[in-house]
């Protein structure tokens, strides 16, 4: 817990800020919500033919997972605040439009014959004897949608809109359990305490809650403006992937080597290029064998003082697998040397650019250099289990050495694509639950050996002494063995759109720094 509230106050100013956002964007949408869902539930209890198709198609709505609904949106709204505030508009319409077209229906049709009685029209009857009796049937939906949007909110992160899920979304990617809490207490707090909140204007009656419910419709343009609280704008719009933005060798090296300072829109890393493209951002980080780099015309701007490390692909596999299985090492080793940056960079052009399969790309690649074998039909009783992380370059890589292995030898391999970041692959590793994954040598030094930096100056960074290096930490600490390169480098780097970085006079890091910092 210590290392918790060390955390919490080291982060506070961003923790802020980032809870003030997410307040915003709760309830944005919850009032978009309240405009559109409360007029619509009255159109539907005065014309119930209308009720059970405008009810089912929000119920579906609200059935989509919200992942897949932010997916879809995108191409439709690009990244930012226009998919996250859609999507909970979304989820927040059905309680409302339900409960307050339950709300009125159950008004005493006797009650509304009588205000018909003594002269009322039916404009009187709705907001002087319905909407005022239906009131706490309506909060109940309000309720409802509040906790649904805080909670969904979290994945506003994902598409760069920011929010409390830039803490649980970074903490996922590194592993980092305190910062993973620093942004999911926040939002169960939140949560809880708007609807404890409601829960007490519910249960107010008469004069009292019609008071409450005008205080809370005041209340919440006041709570949405949260979201437009301005803050430092750079001169440049950064995006950056969230293990990136956490990472030793990311943007803390940056700022260590370069004195780097931005406040980096965090965004999911299949979809920074994209935000680049439609020039939602001006710099990303990336991965310099990166395919997109030439469909989208980006610069790599040059590293000119090596914050990055070398980035030497290689497999990292179990000694115990290697001894169970002798003809696992040699046949992985018959990718050495094989894969170049410019081979890489080609077959991740053929994925993300021309949406080739990961199976047809590995399928070409090994039979271009003569590697491919037809895999036999005799049963295969041995399994071996292997791993990758949740990216292109990684899904390509993972099918190559299946159908390597499976084609050399008699082993059946089973795949756990997808794992996430580098901790997570790696405590995967090292449990036992796979075998072996990709991995690149700057992320072993940096991330996960995290040598004094003492040793780390003294550590030529050359390829091949940091390979050594790495190896022999991972024999002797973890029992686990990187085979021979792949034979290319795919370190991170920062990248801008060709012709801005031109205009601007930017080809280097350094020269970016010197650009941000100019008055």
């Amino acid at each position: 817990m210590t290392d918790f509230f060390a955390f919490i106050r080291d982060h506070a100013d961003k923790l802020l800020e980032q809870t003030l956002t997410h307040i915003g964007l709760t309830f944005v949408s919850l009032l978009v919500a309240l405009l559109i869902g409360v007029p619509l539930g009255i159109v539907i209890a005065r014309r119930p033919k209308l009720a059970s198709s405008v009810l089912g198609i929000a119920g579906v709505l609200q059935t989509i997972p919200s992942v897949a609904l932010l997916g879809f949106l995108i191409p439709l709204l690009g990244i930012g605040v226009g998919p996250a505030l859609v999507a909970l508009f979304l989820y927040a319409l059905l309680p409302i439009i339900r409960n307050t077209y339950v709300g009125i229906i159950e008004v005493n049709p006797s009650v509304k014959e009588a205000a018909r009685g003594v002269g009322m029209t039916d404009k009187q009857v709705l907001t002087k004897v319905e909407l005022p009796l239906a009131l706490p049937v309506i909060f109940a939906g309000v309720r409802t949608a509040t906790v649904i949007n805080v909670g969904v909110a979290t994945l506003a992160a994902y598409v760069a809109a920011g929010g409390l899920g830039e803490f649980i979304f970074s903490g996922i990617a590194l592993s980092n359990v305190n910062m993973m809490l620093a942004g999911a207490i926040p939002a169960a707090l939140l949560a809880v305490g708007f609807d404890v909140g409601l829960a007490r204007l519910q249960r107010l009656s008469g004069e009292k809650l019609r008071l409450g419910a005008l205080a809370f419709l005041i209340l919440v343009p006041f709570l949405s403006a949260f979201y437009l609280v301005p803050g430092r704008q750079d001169k440049l719009i950064a995006g950056f992937a969230h293990e990136f933005y956490g990472r030793a060798d990311g943007y803390p090296g940056l700022t260590k080597t370069y004195g780097l300072n931005l406040r980096p829109r965090l965004i999911d890393q299949s979809l920074m290029y994209e935000a680049i493209h439609r020039k939602q951002v001006d710099i990303i980080s990336g991965y310099s064998t990166d395919g997109r780099i030439k469909a989208y015309d980006l610069l790599v701007l040059e590293d000119n003082h090596h914050a990055f490390p070398p980035y030497d692909a290689a497999p990292i596999v179990r000694q115990t697998t290697l001894d169970r299985f002798p003809d696992l090492g040699p046949t992985l080793d018959l990718l050495a040397g094989k894969l170049t940056d410019s081979v890489m960079t080609a077959l991740n052009y053929q994925a993300d650019y021309k949406k080739q399969s990961p199976e047809a790309i590995a399928h070409y690649f090994l039979k271009q250099t003569g590697l491919y074998k037809t895999p036999e039909s005799t049963e295969r009783t041995e399994t071996i289990v292997m791993g990758s992380k949740v990216f292109t370059e990684q899904y390509i890589l993972a099918e190559i050495y299946r159908q390597l292995i499976e084609g050399h030898t008699r082993l059946r391999v089973a795949t756990r694509t997808g794992l996430g970041g580098t901790q997570i692959c790696f405590d995967a590793l090292r449990t036992g639950a796979i075998d072996f994954y990709p991995e690149y040598t700057g992320t072993g030094l940096l991330v996960i050996l995290q040598p004094a930096a003492t040793r780390l100056k003294s550590l030529p960074m050359q390829p091949d002494s940091v390979y050594q290096f790495v190896r022999q930490q991972f024999r002797e600490k973890y029992q686990l063995d990187w085979l021979k390169p792949l034979g290319f480098n795919n370190s991170y780097c920062l990248m801008m759109r060709r012709e801005q970085a031109q205009q601007l006079g930017i080809r280097s890091i350094e020269d970016l720094v010197k650009f941000l910092d100019k008055k």
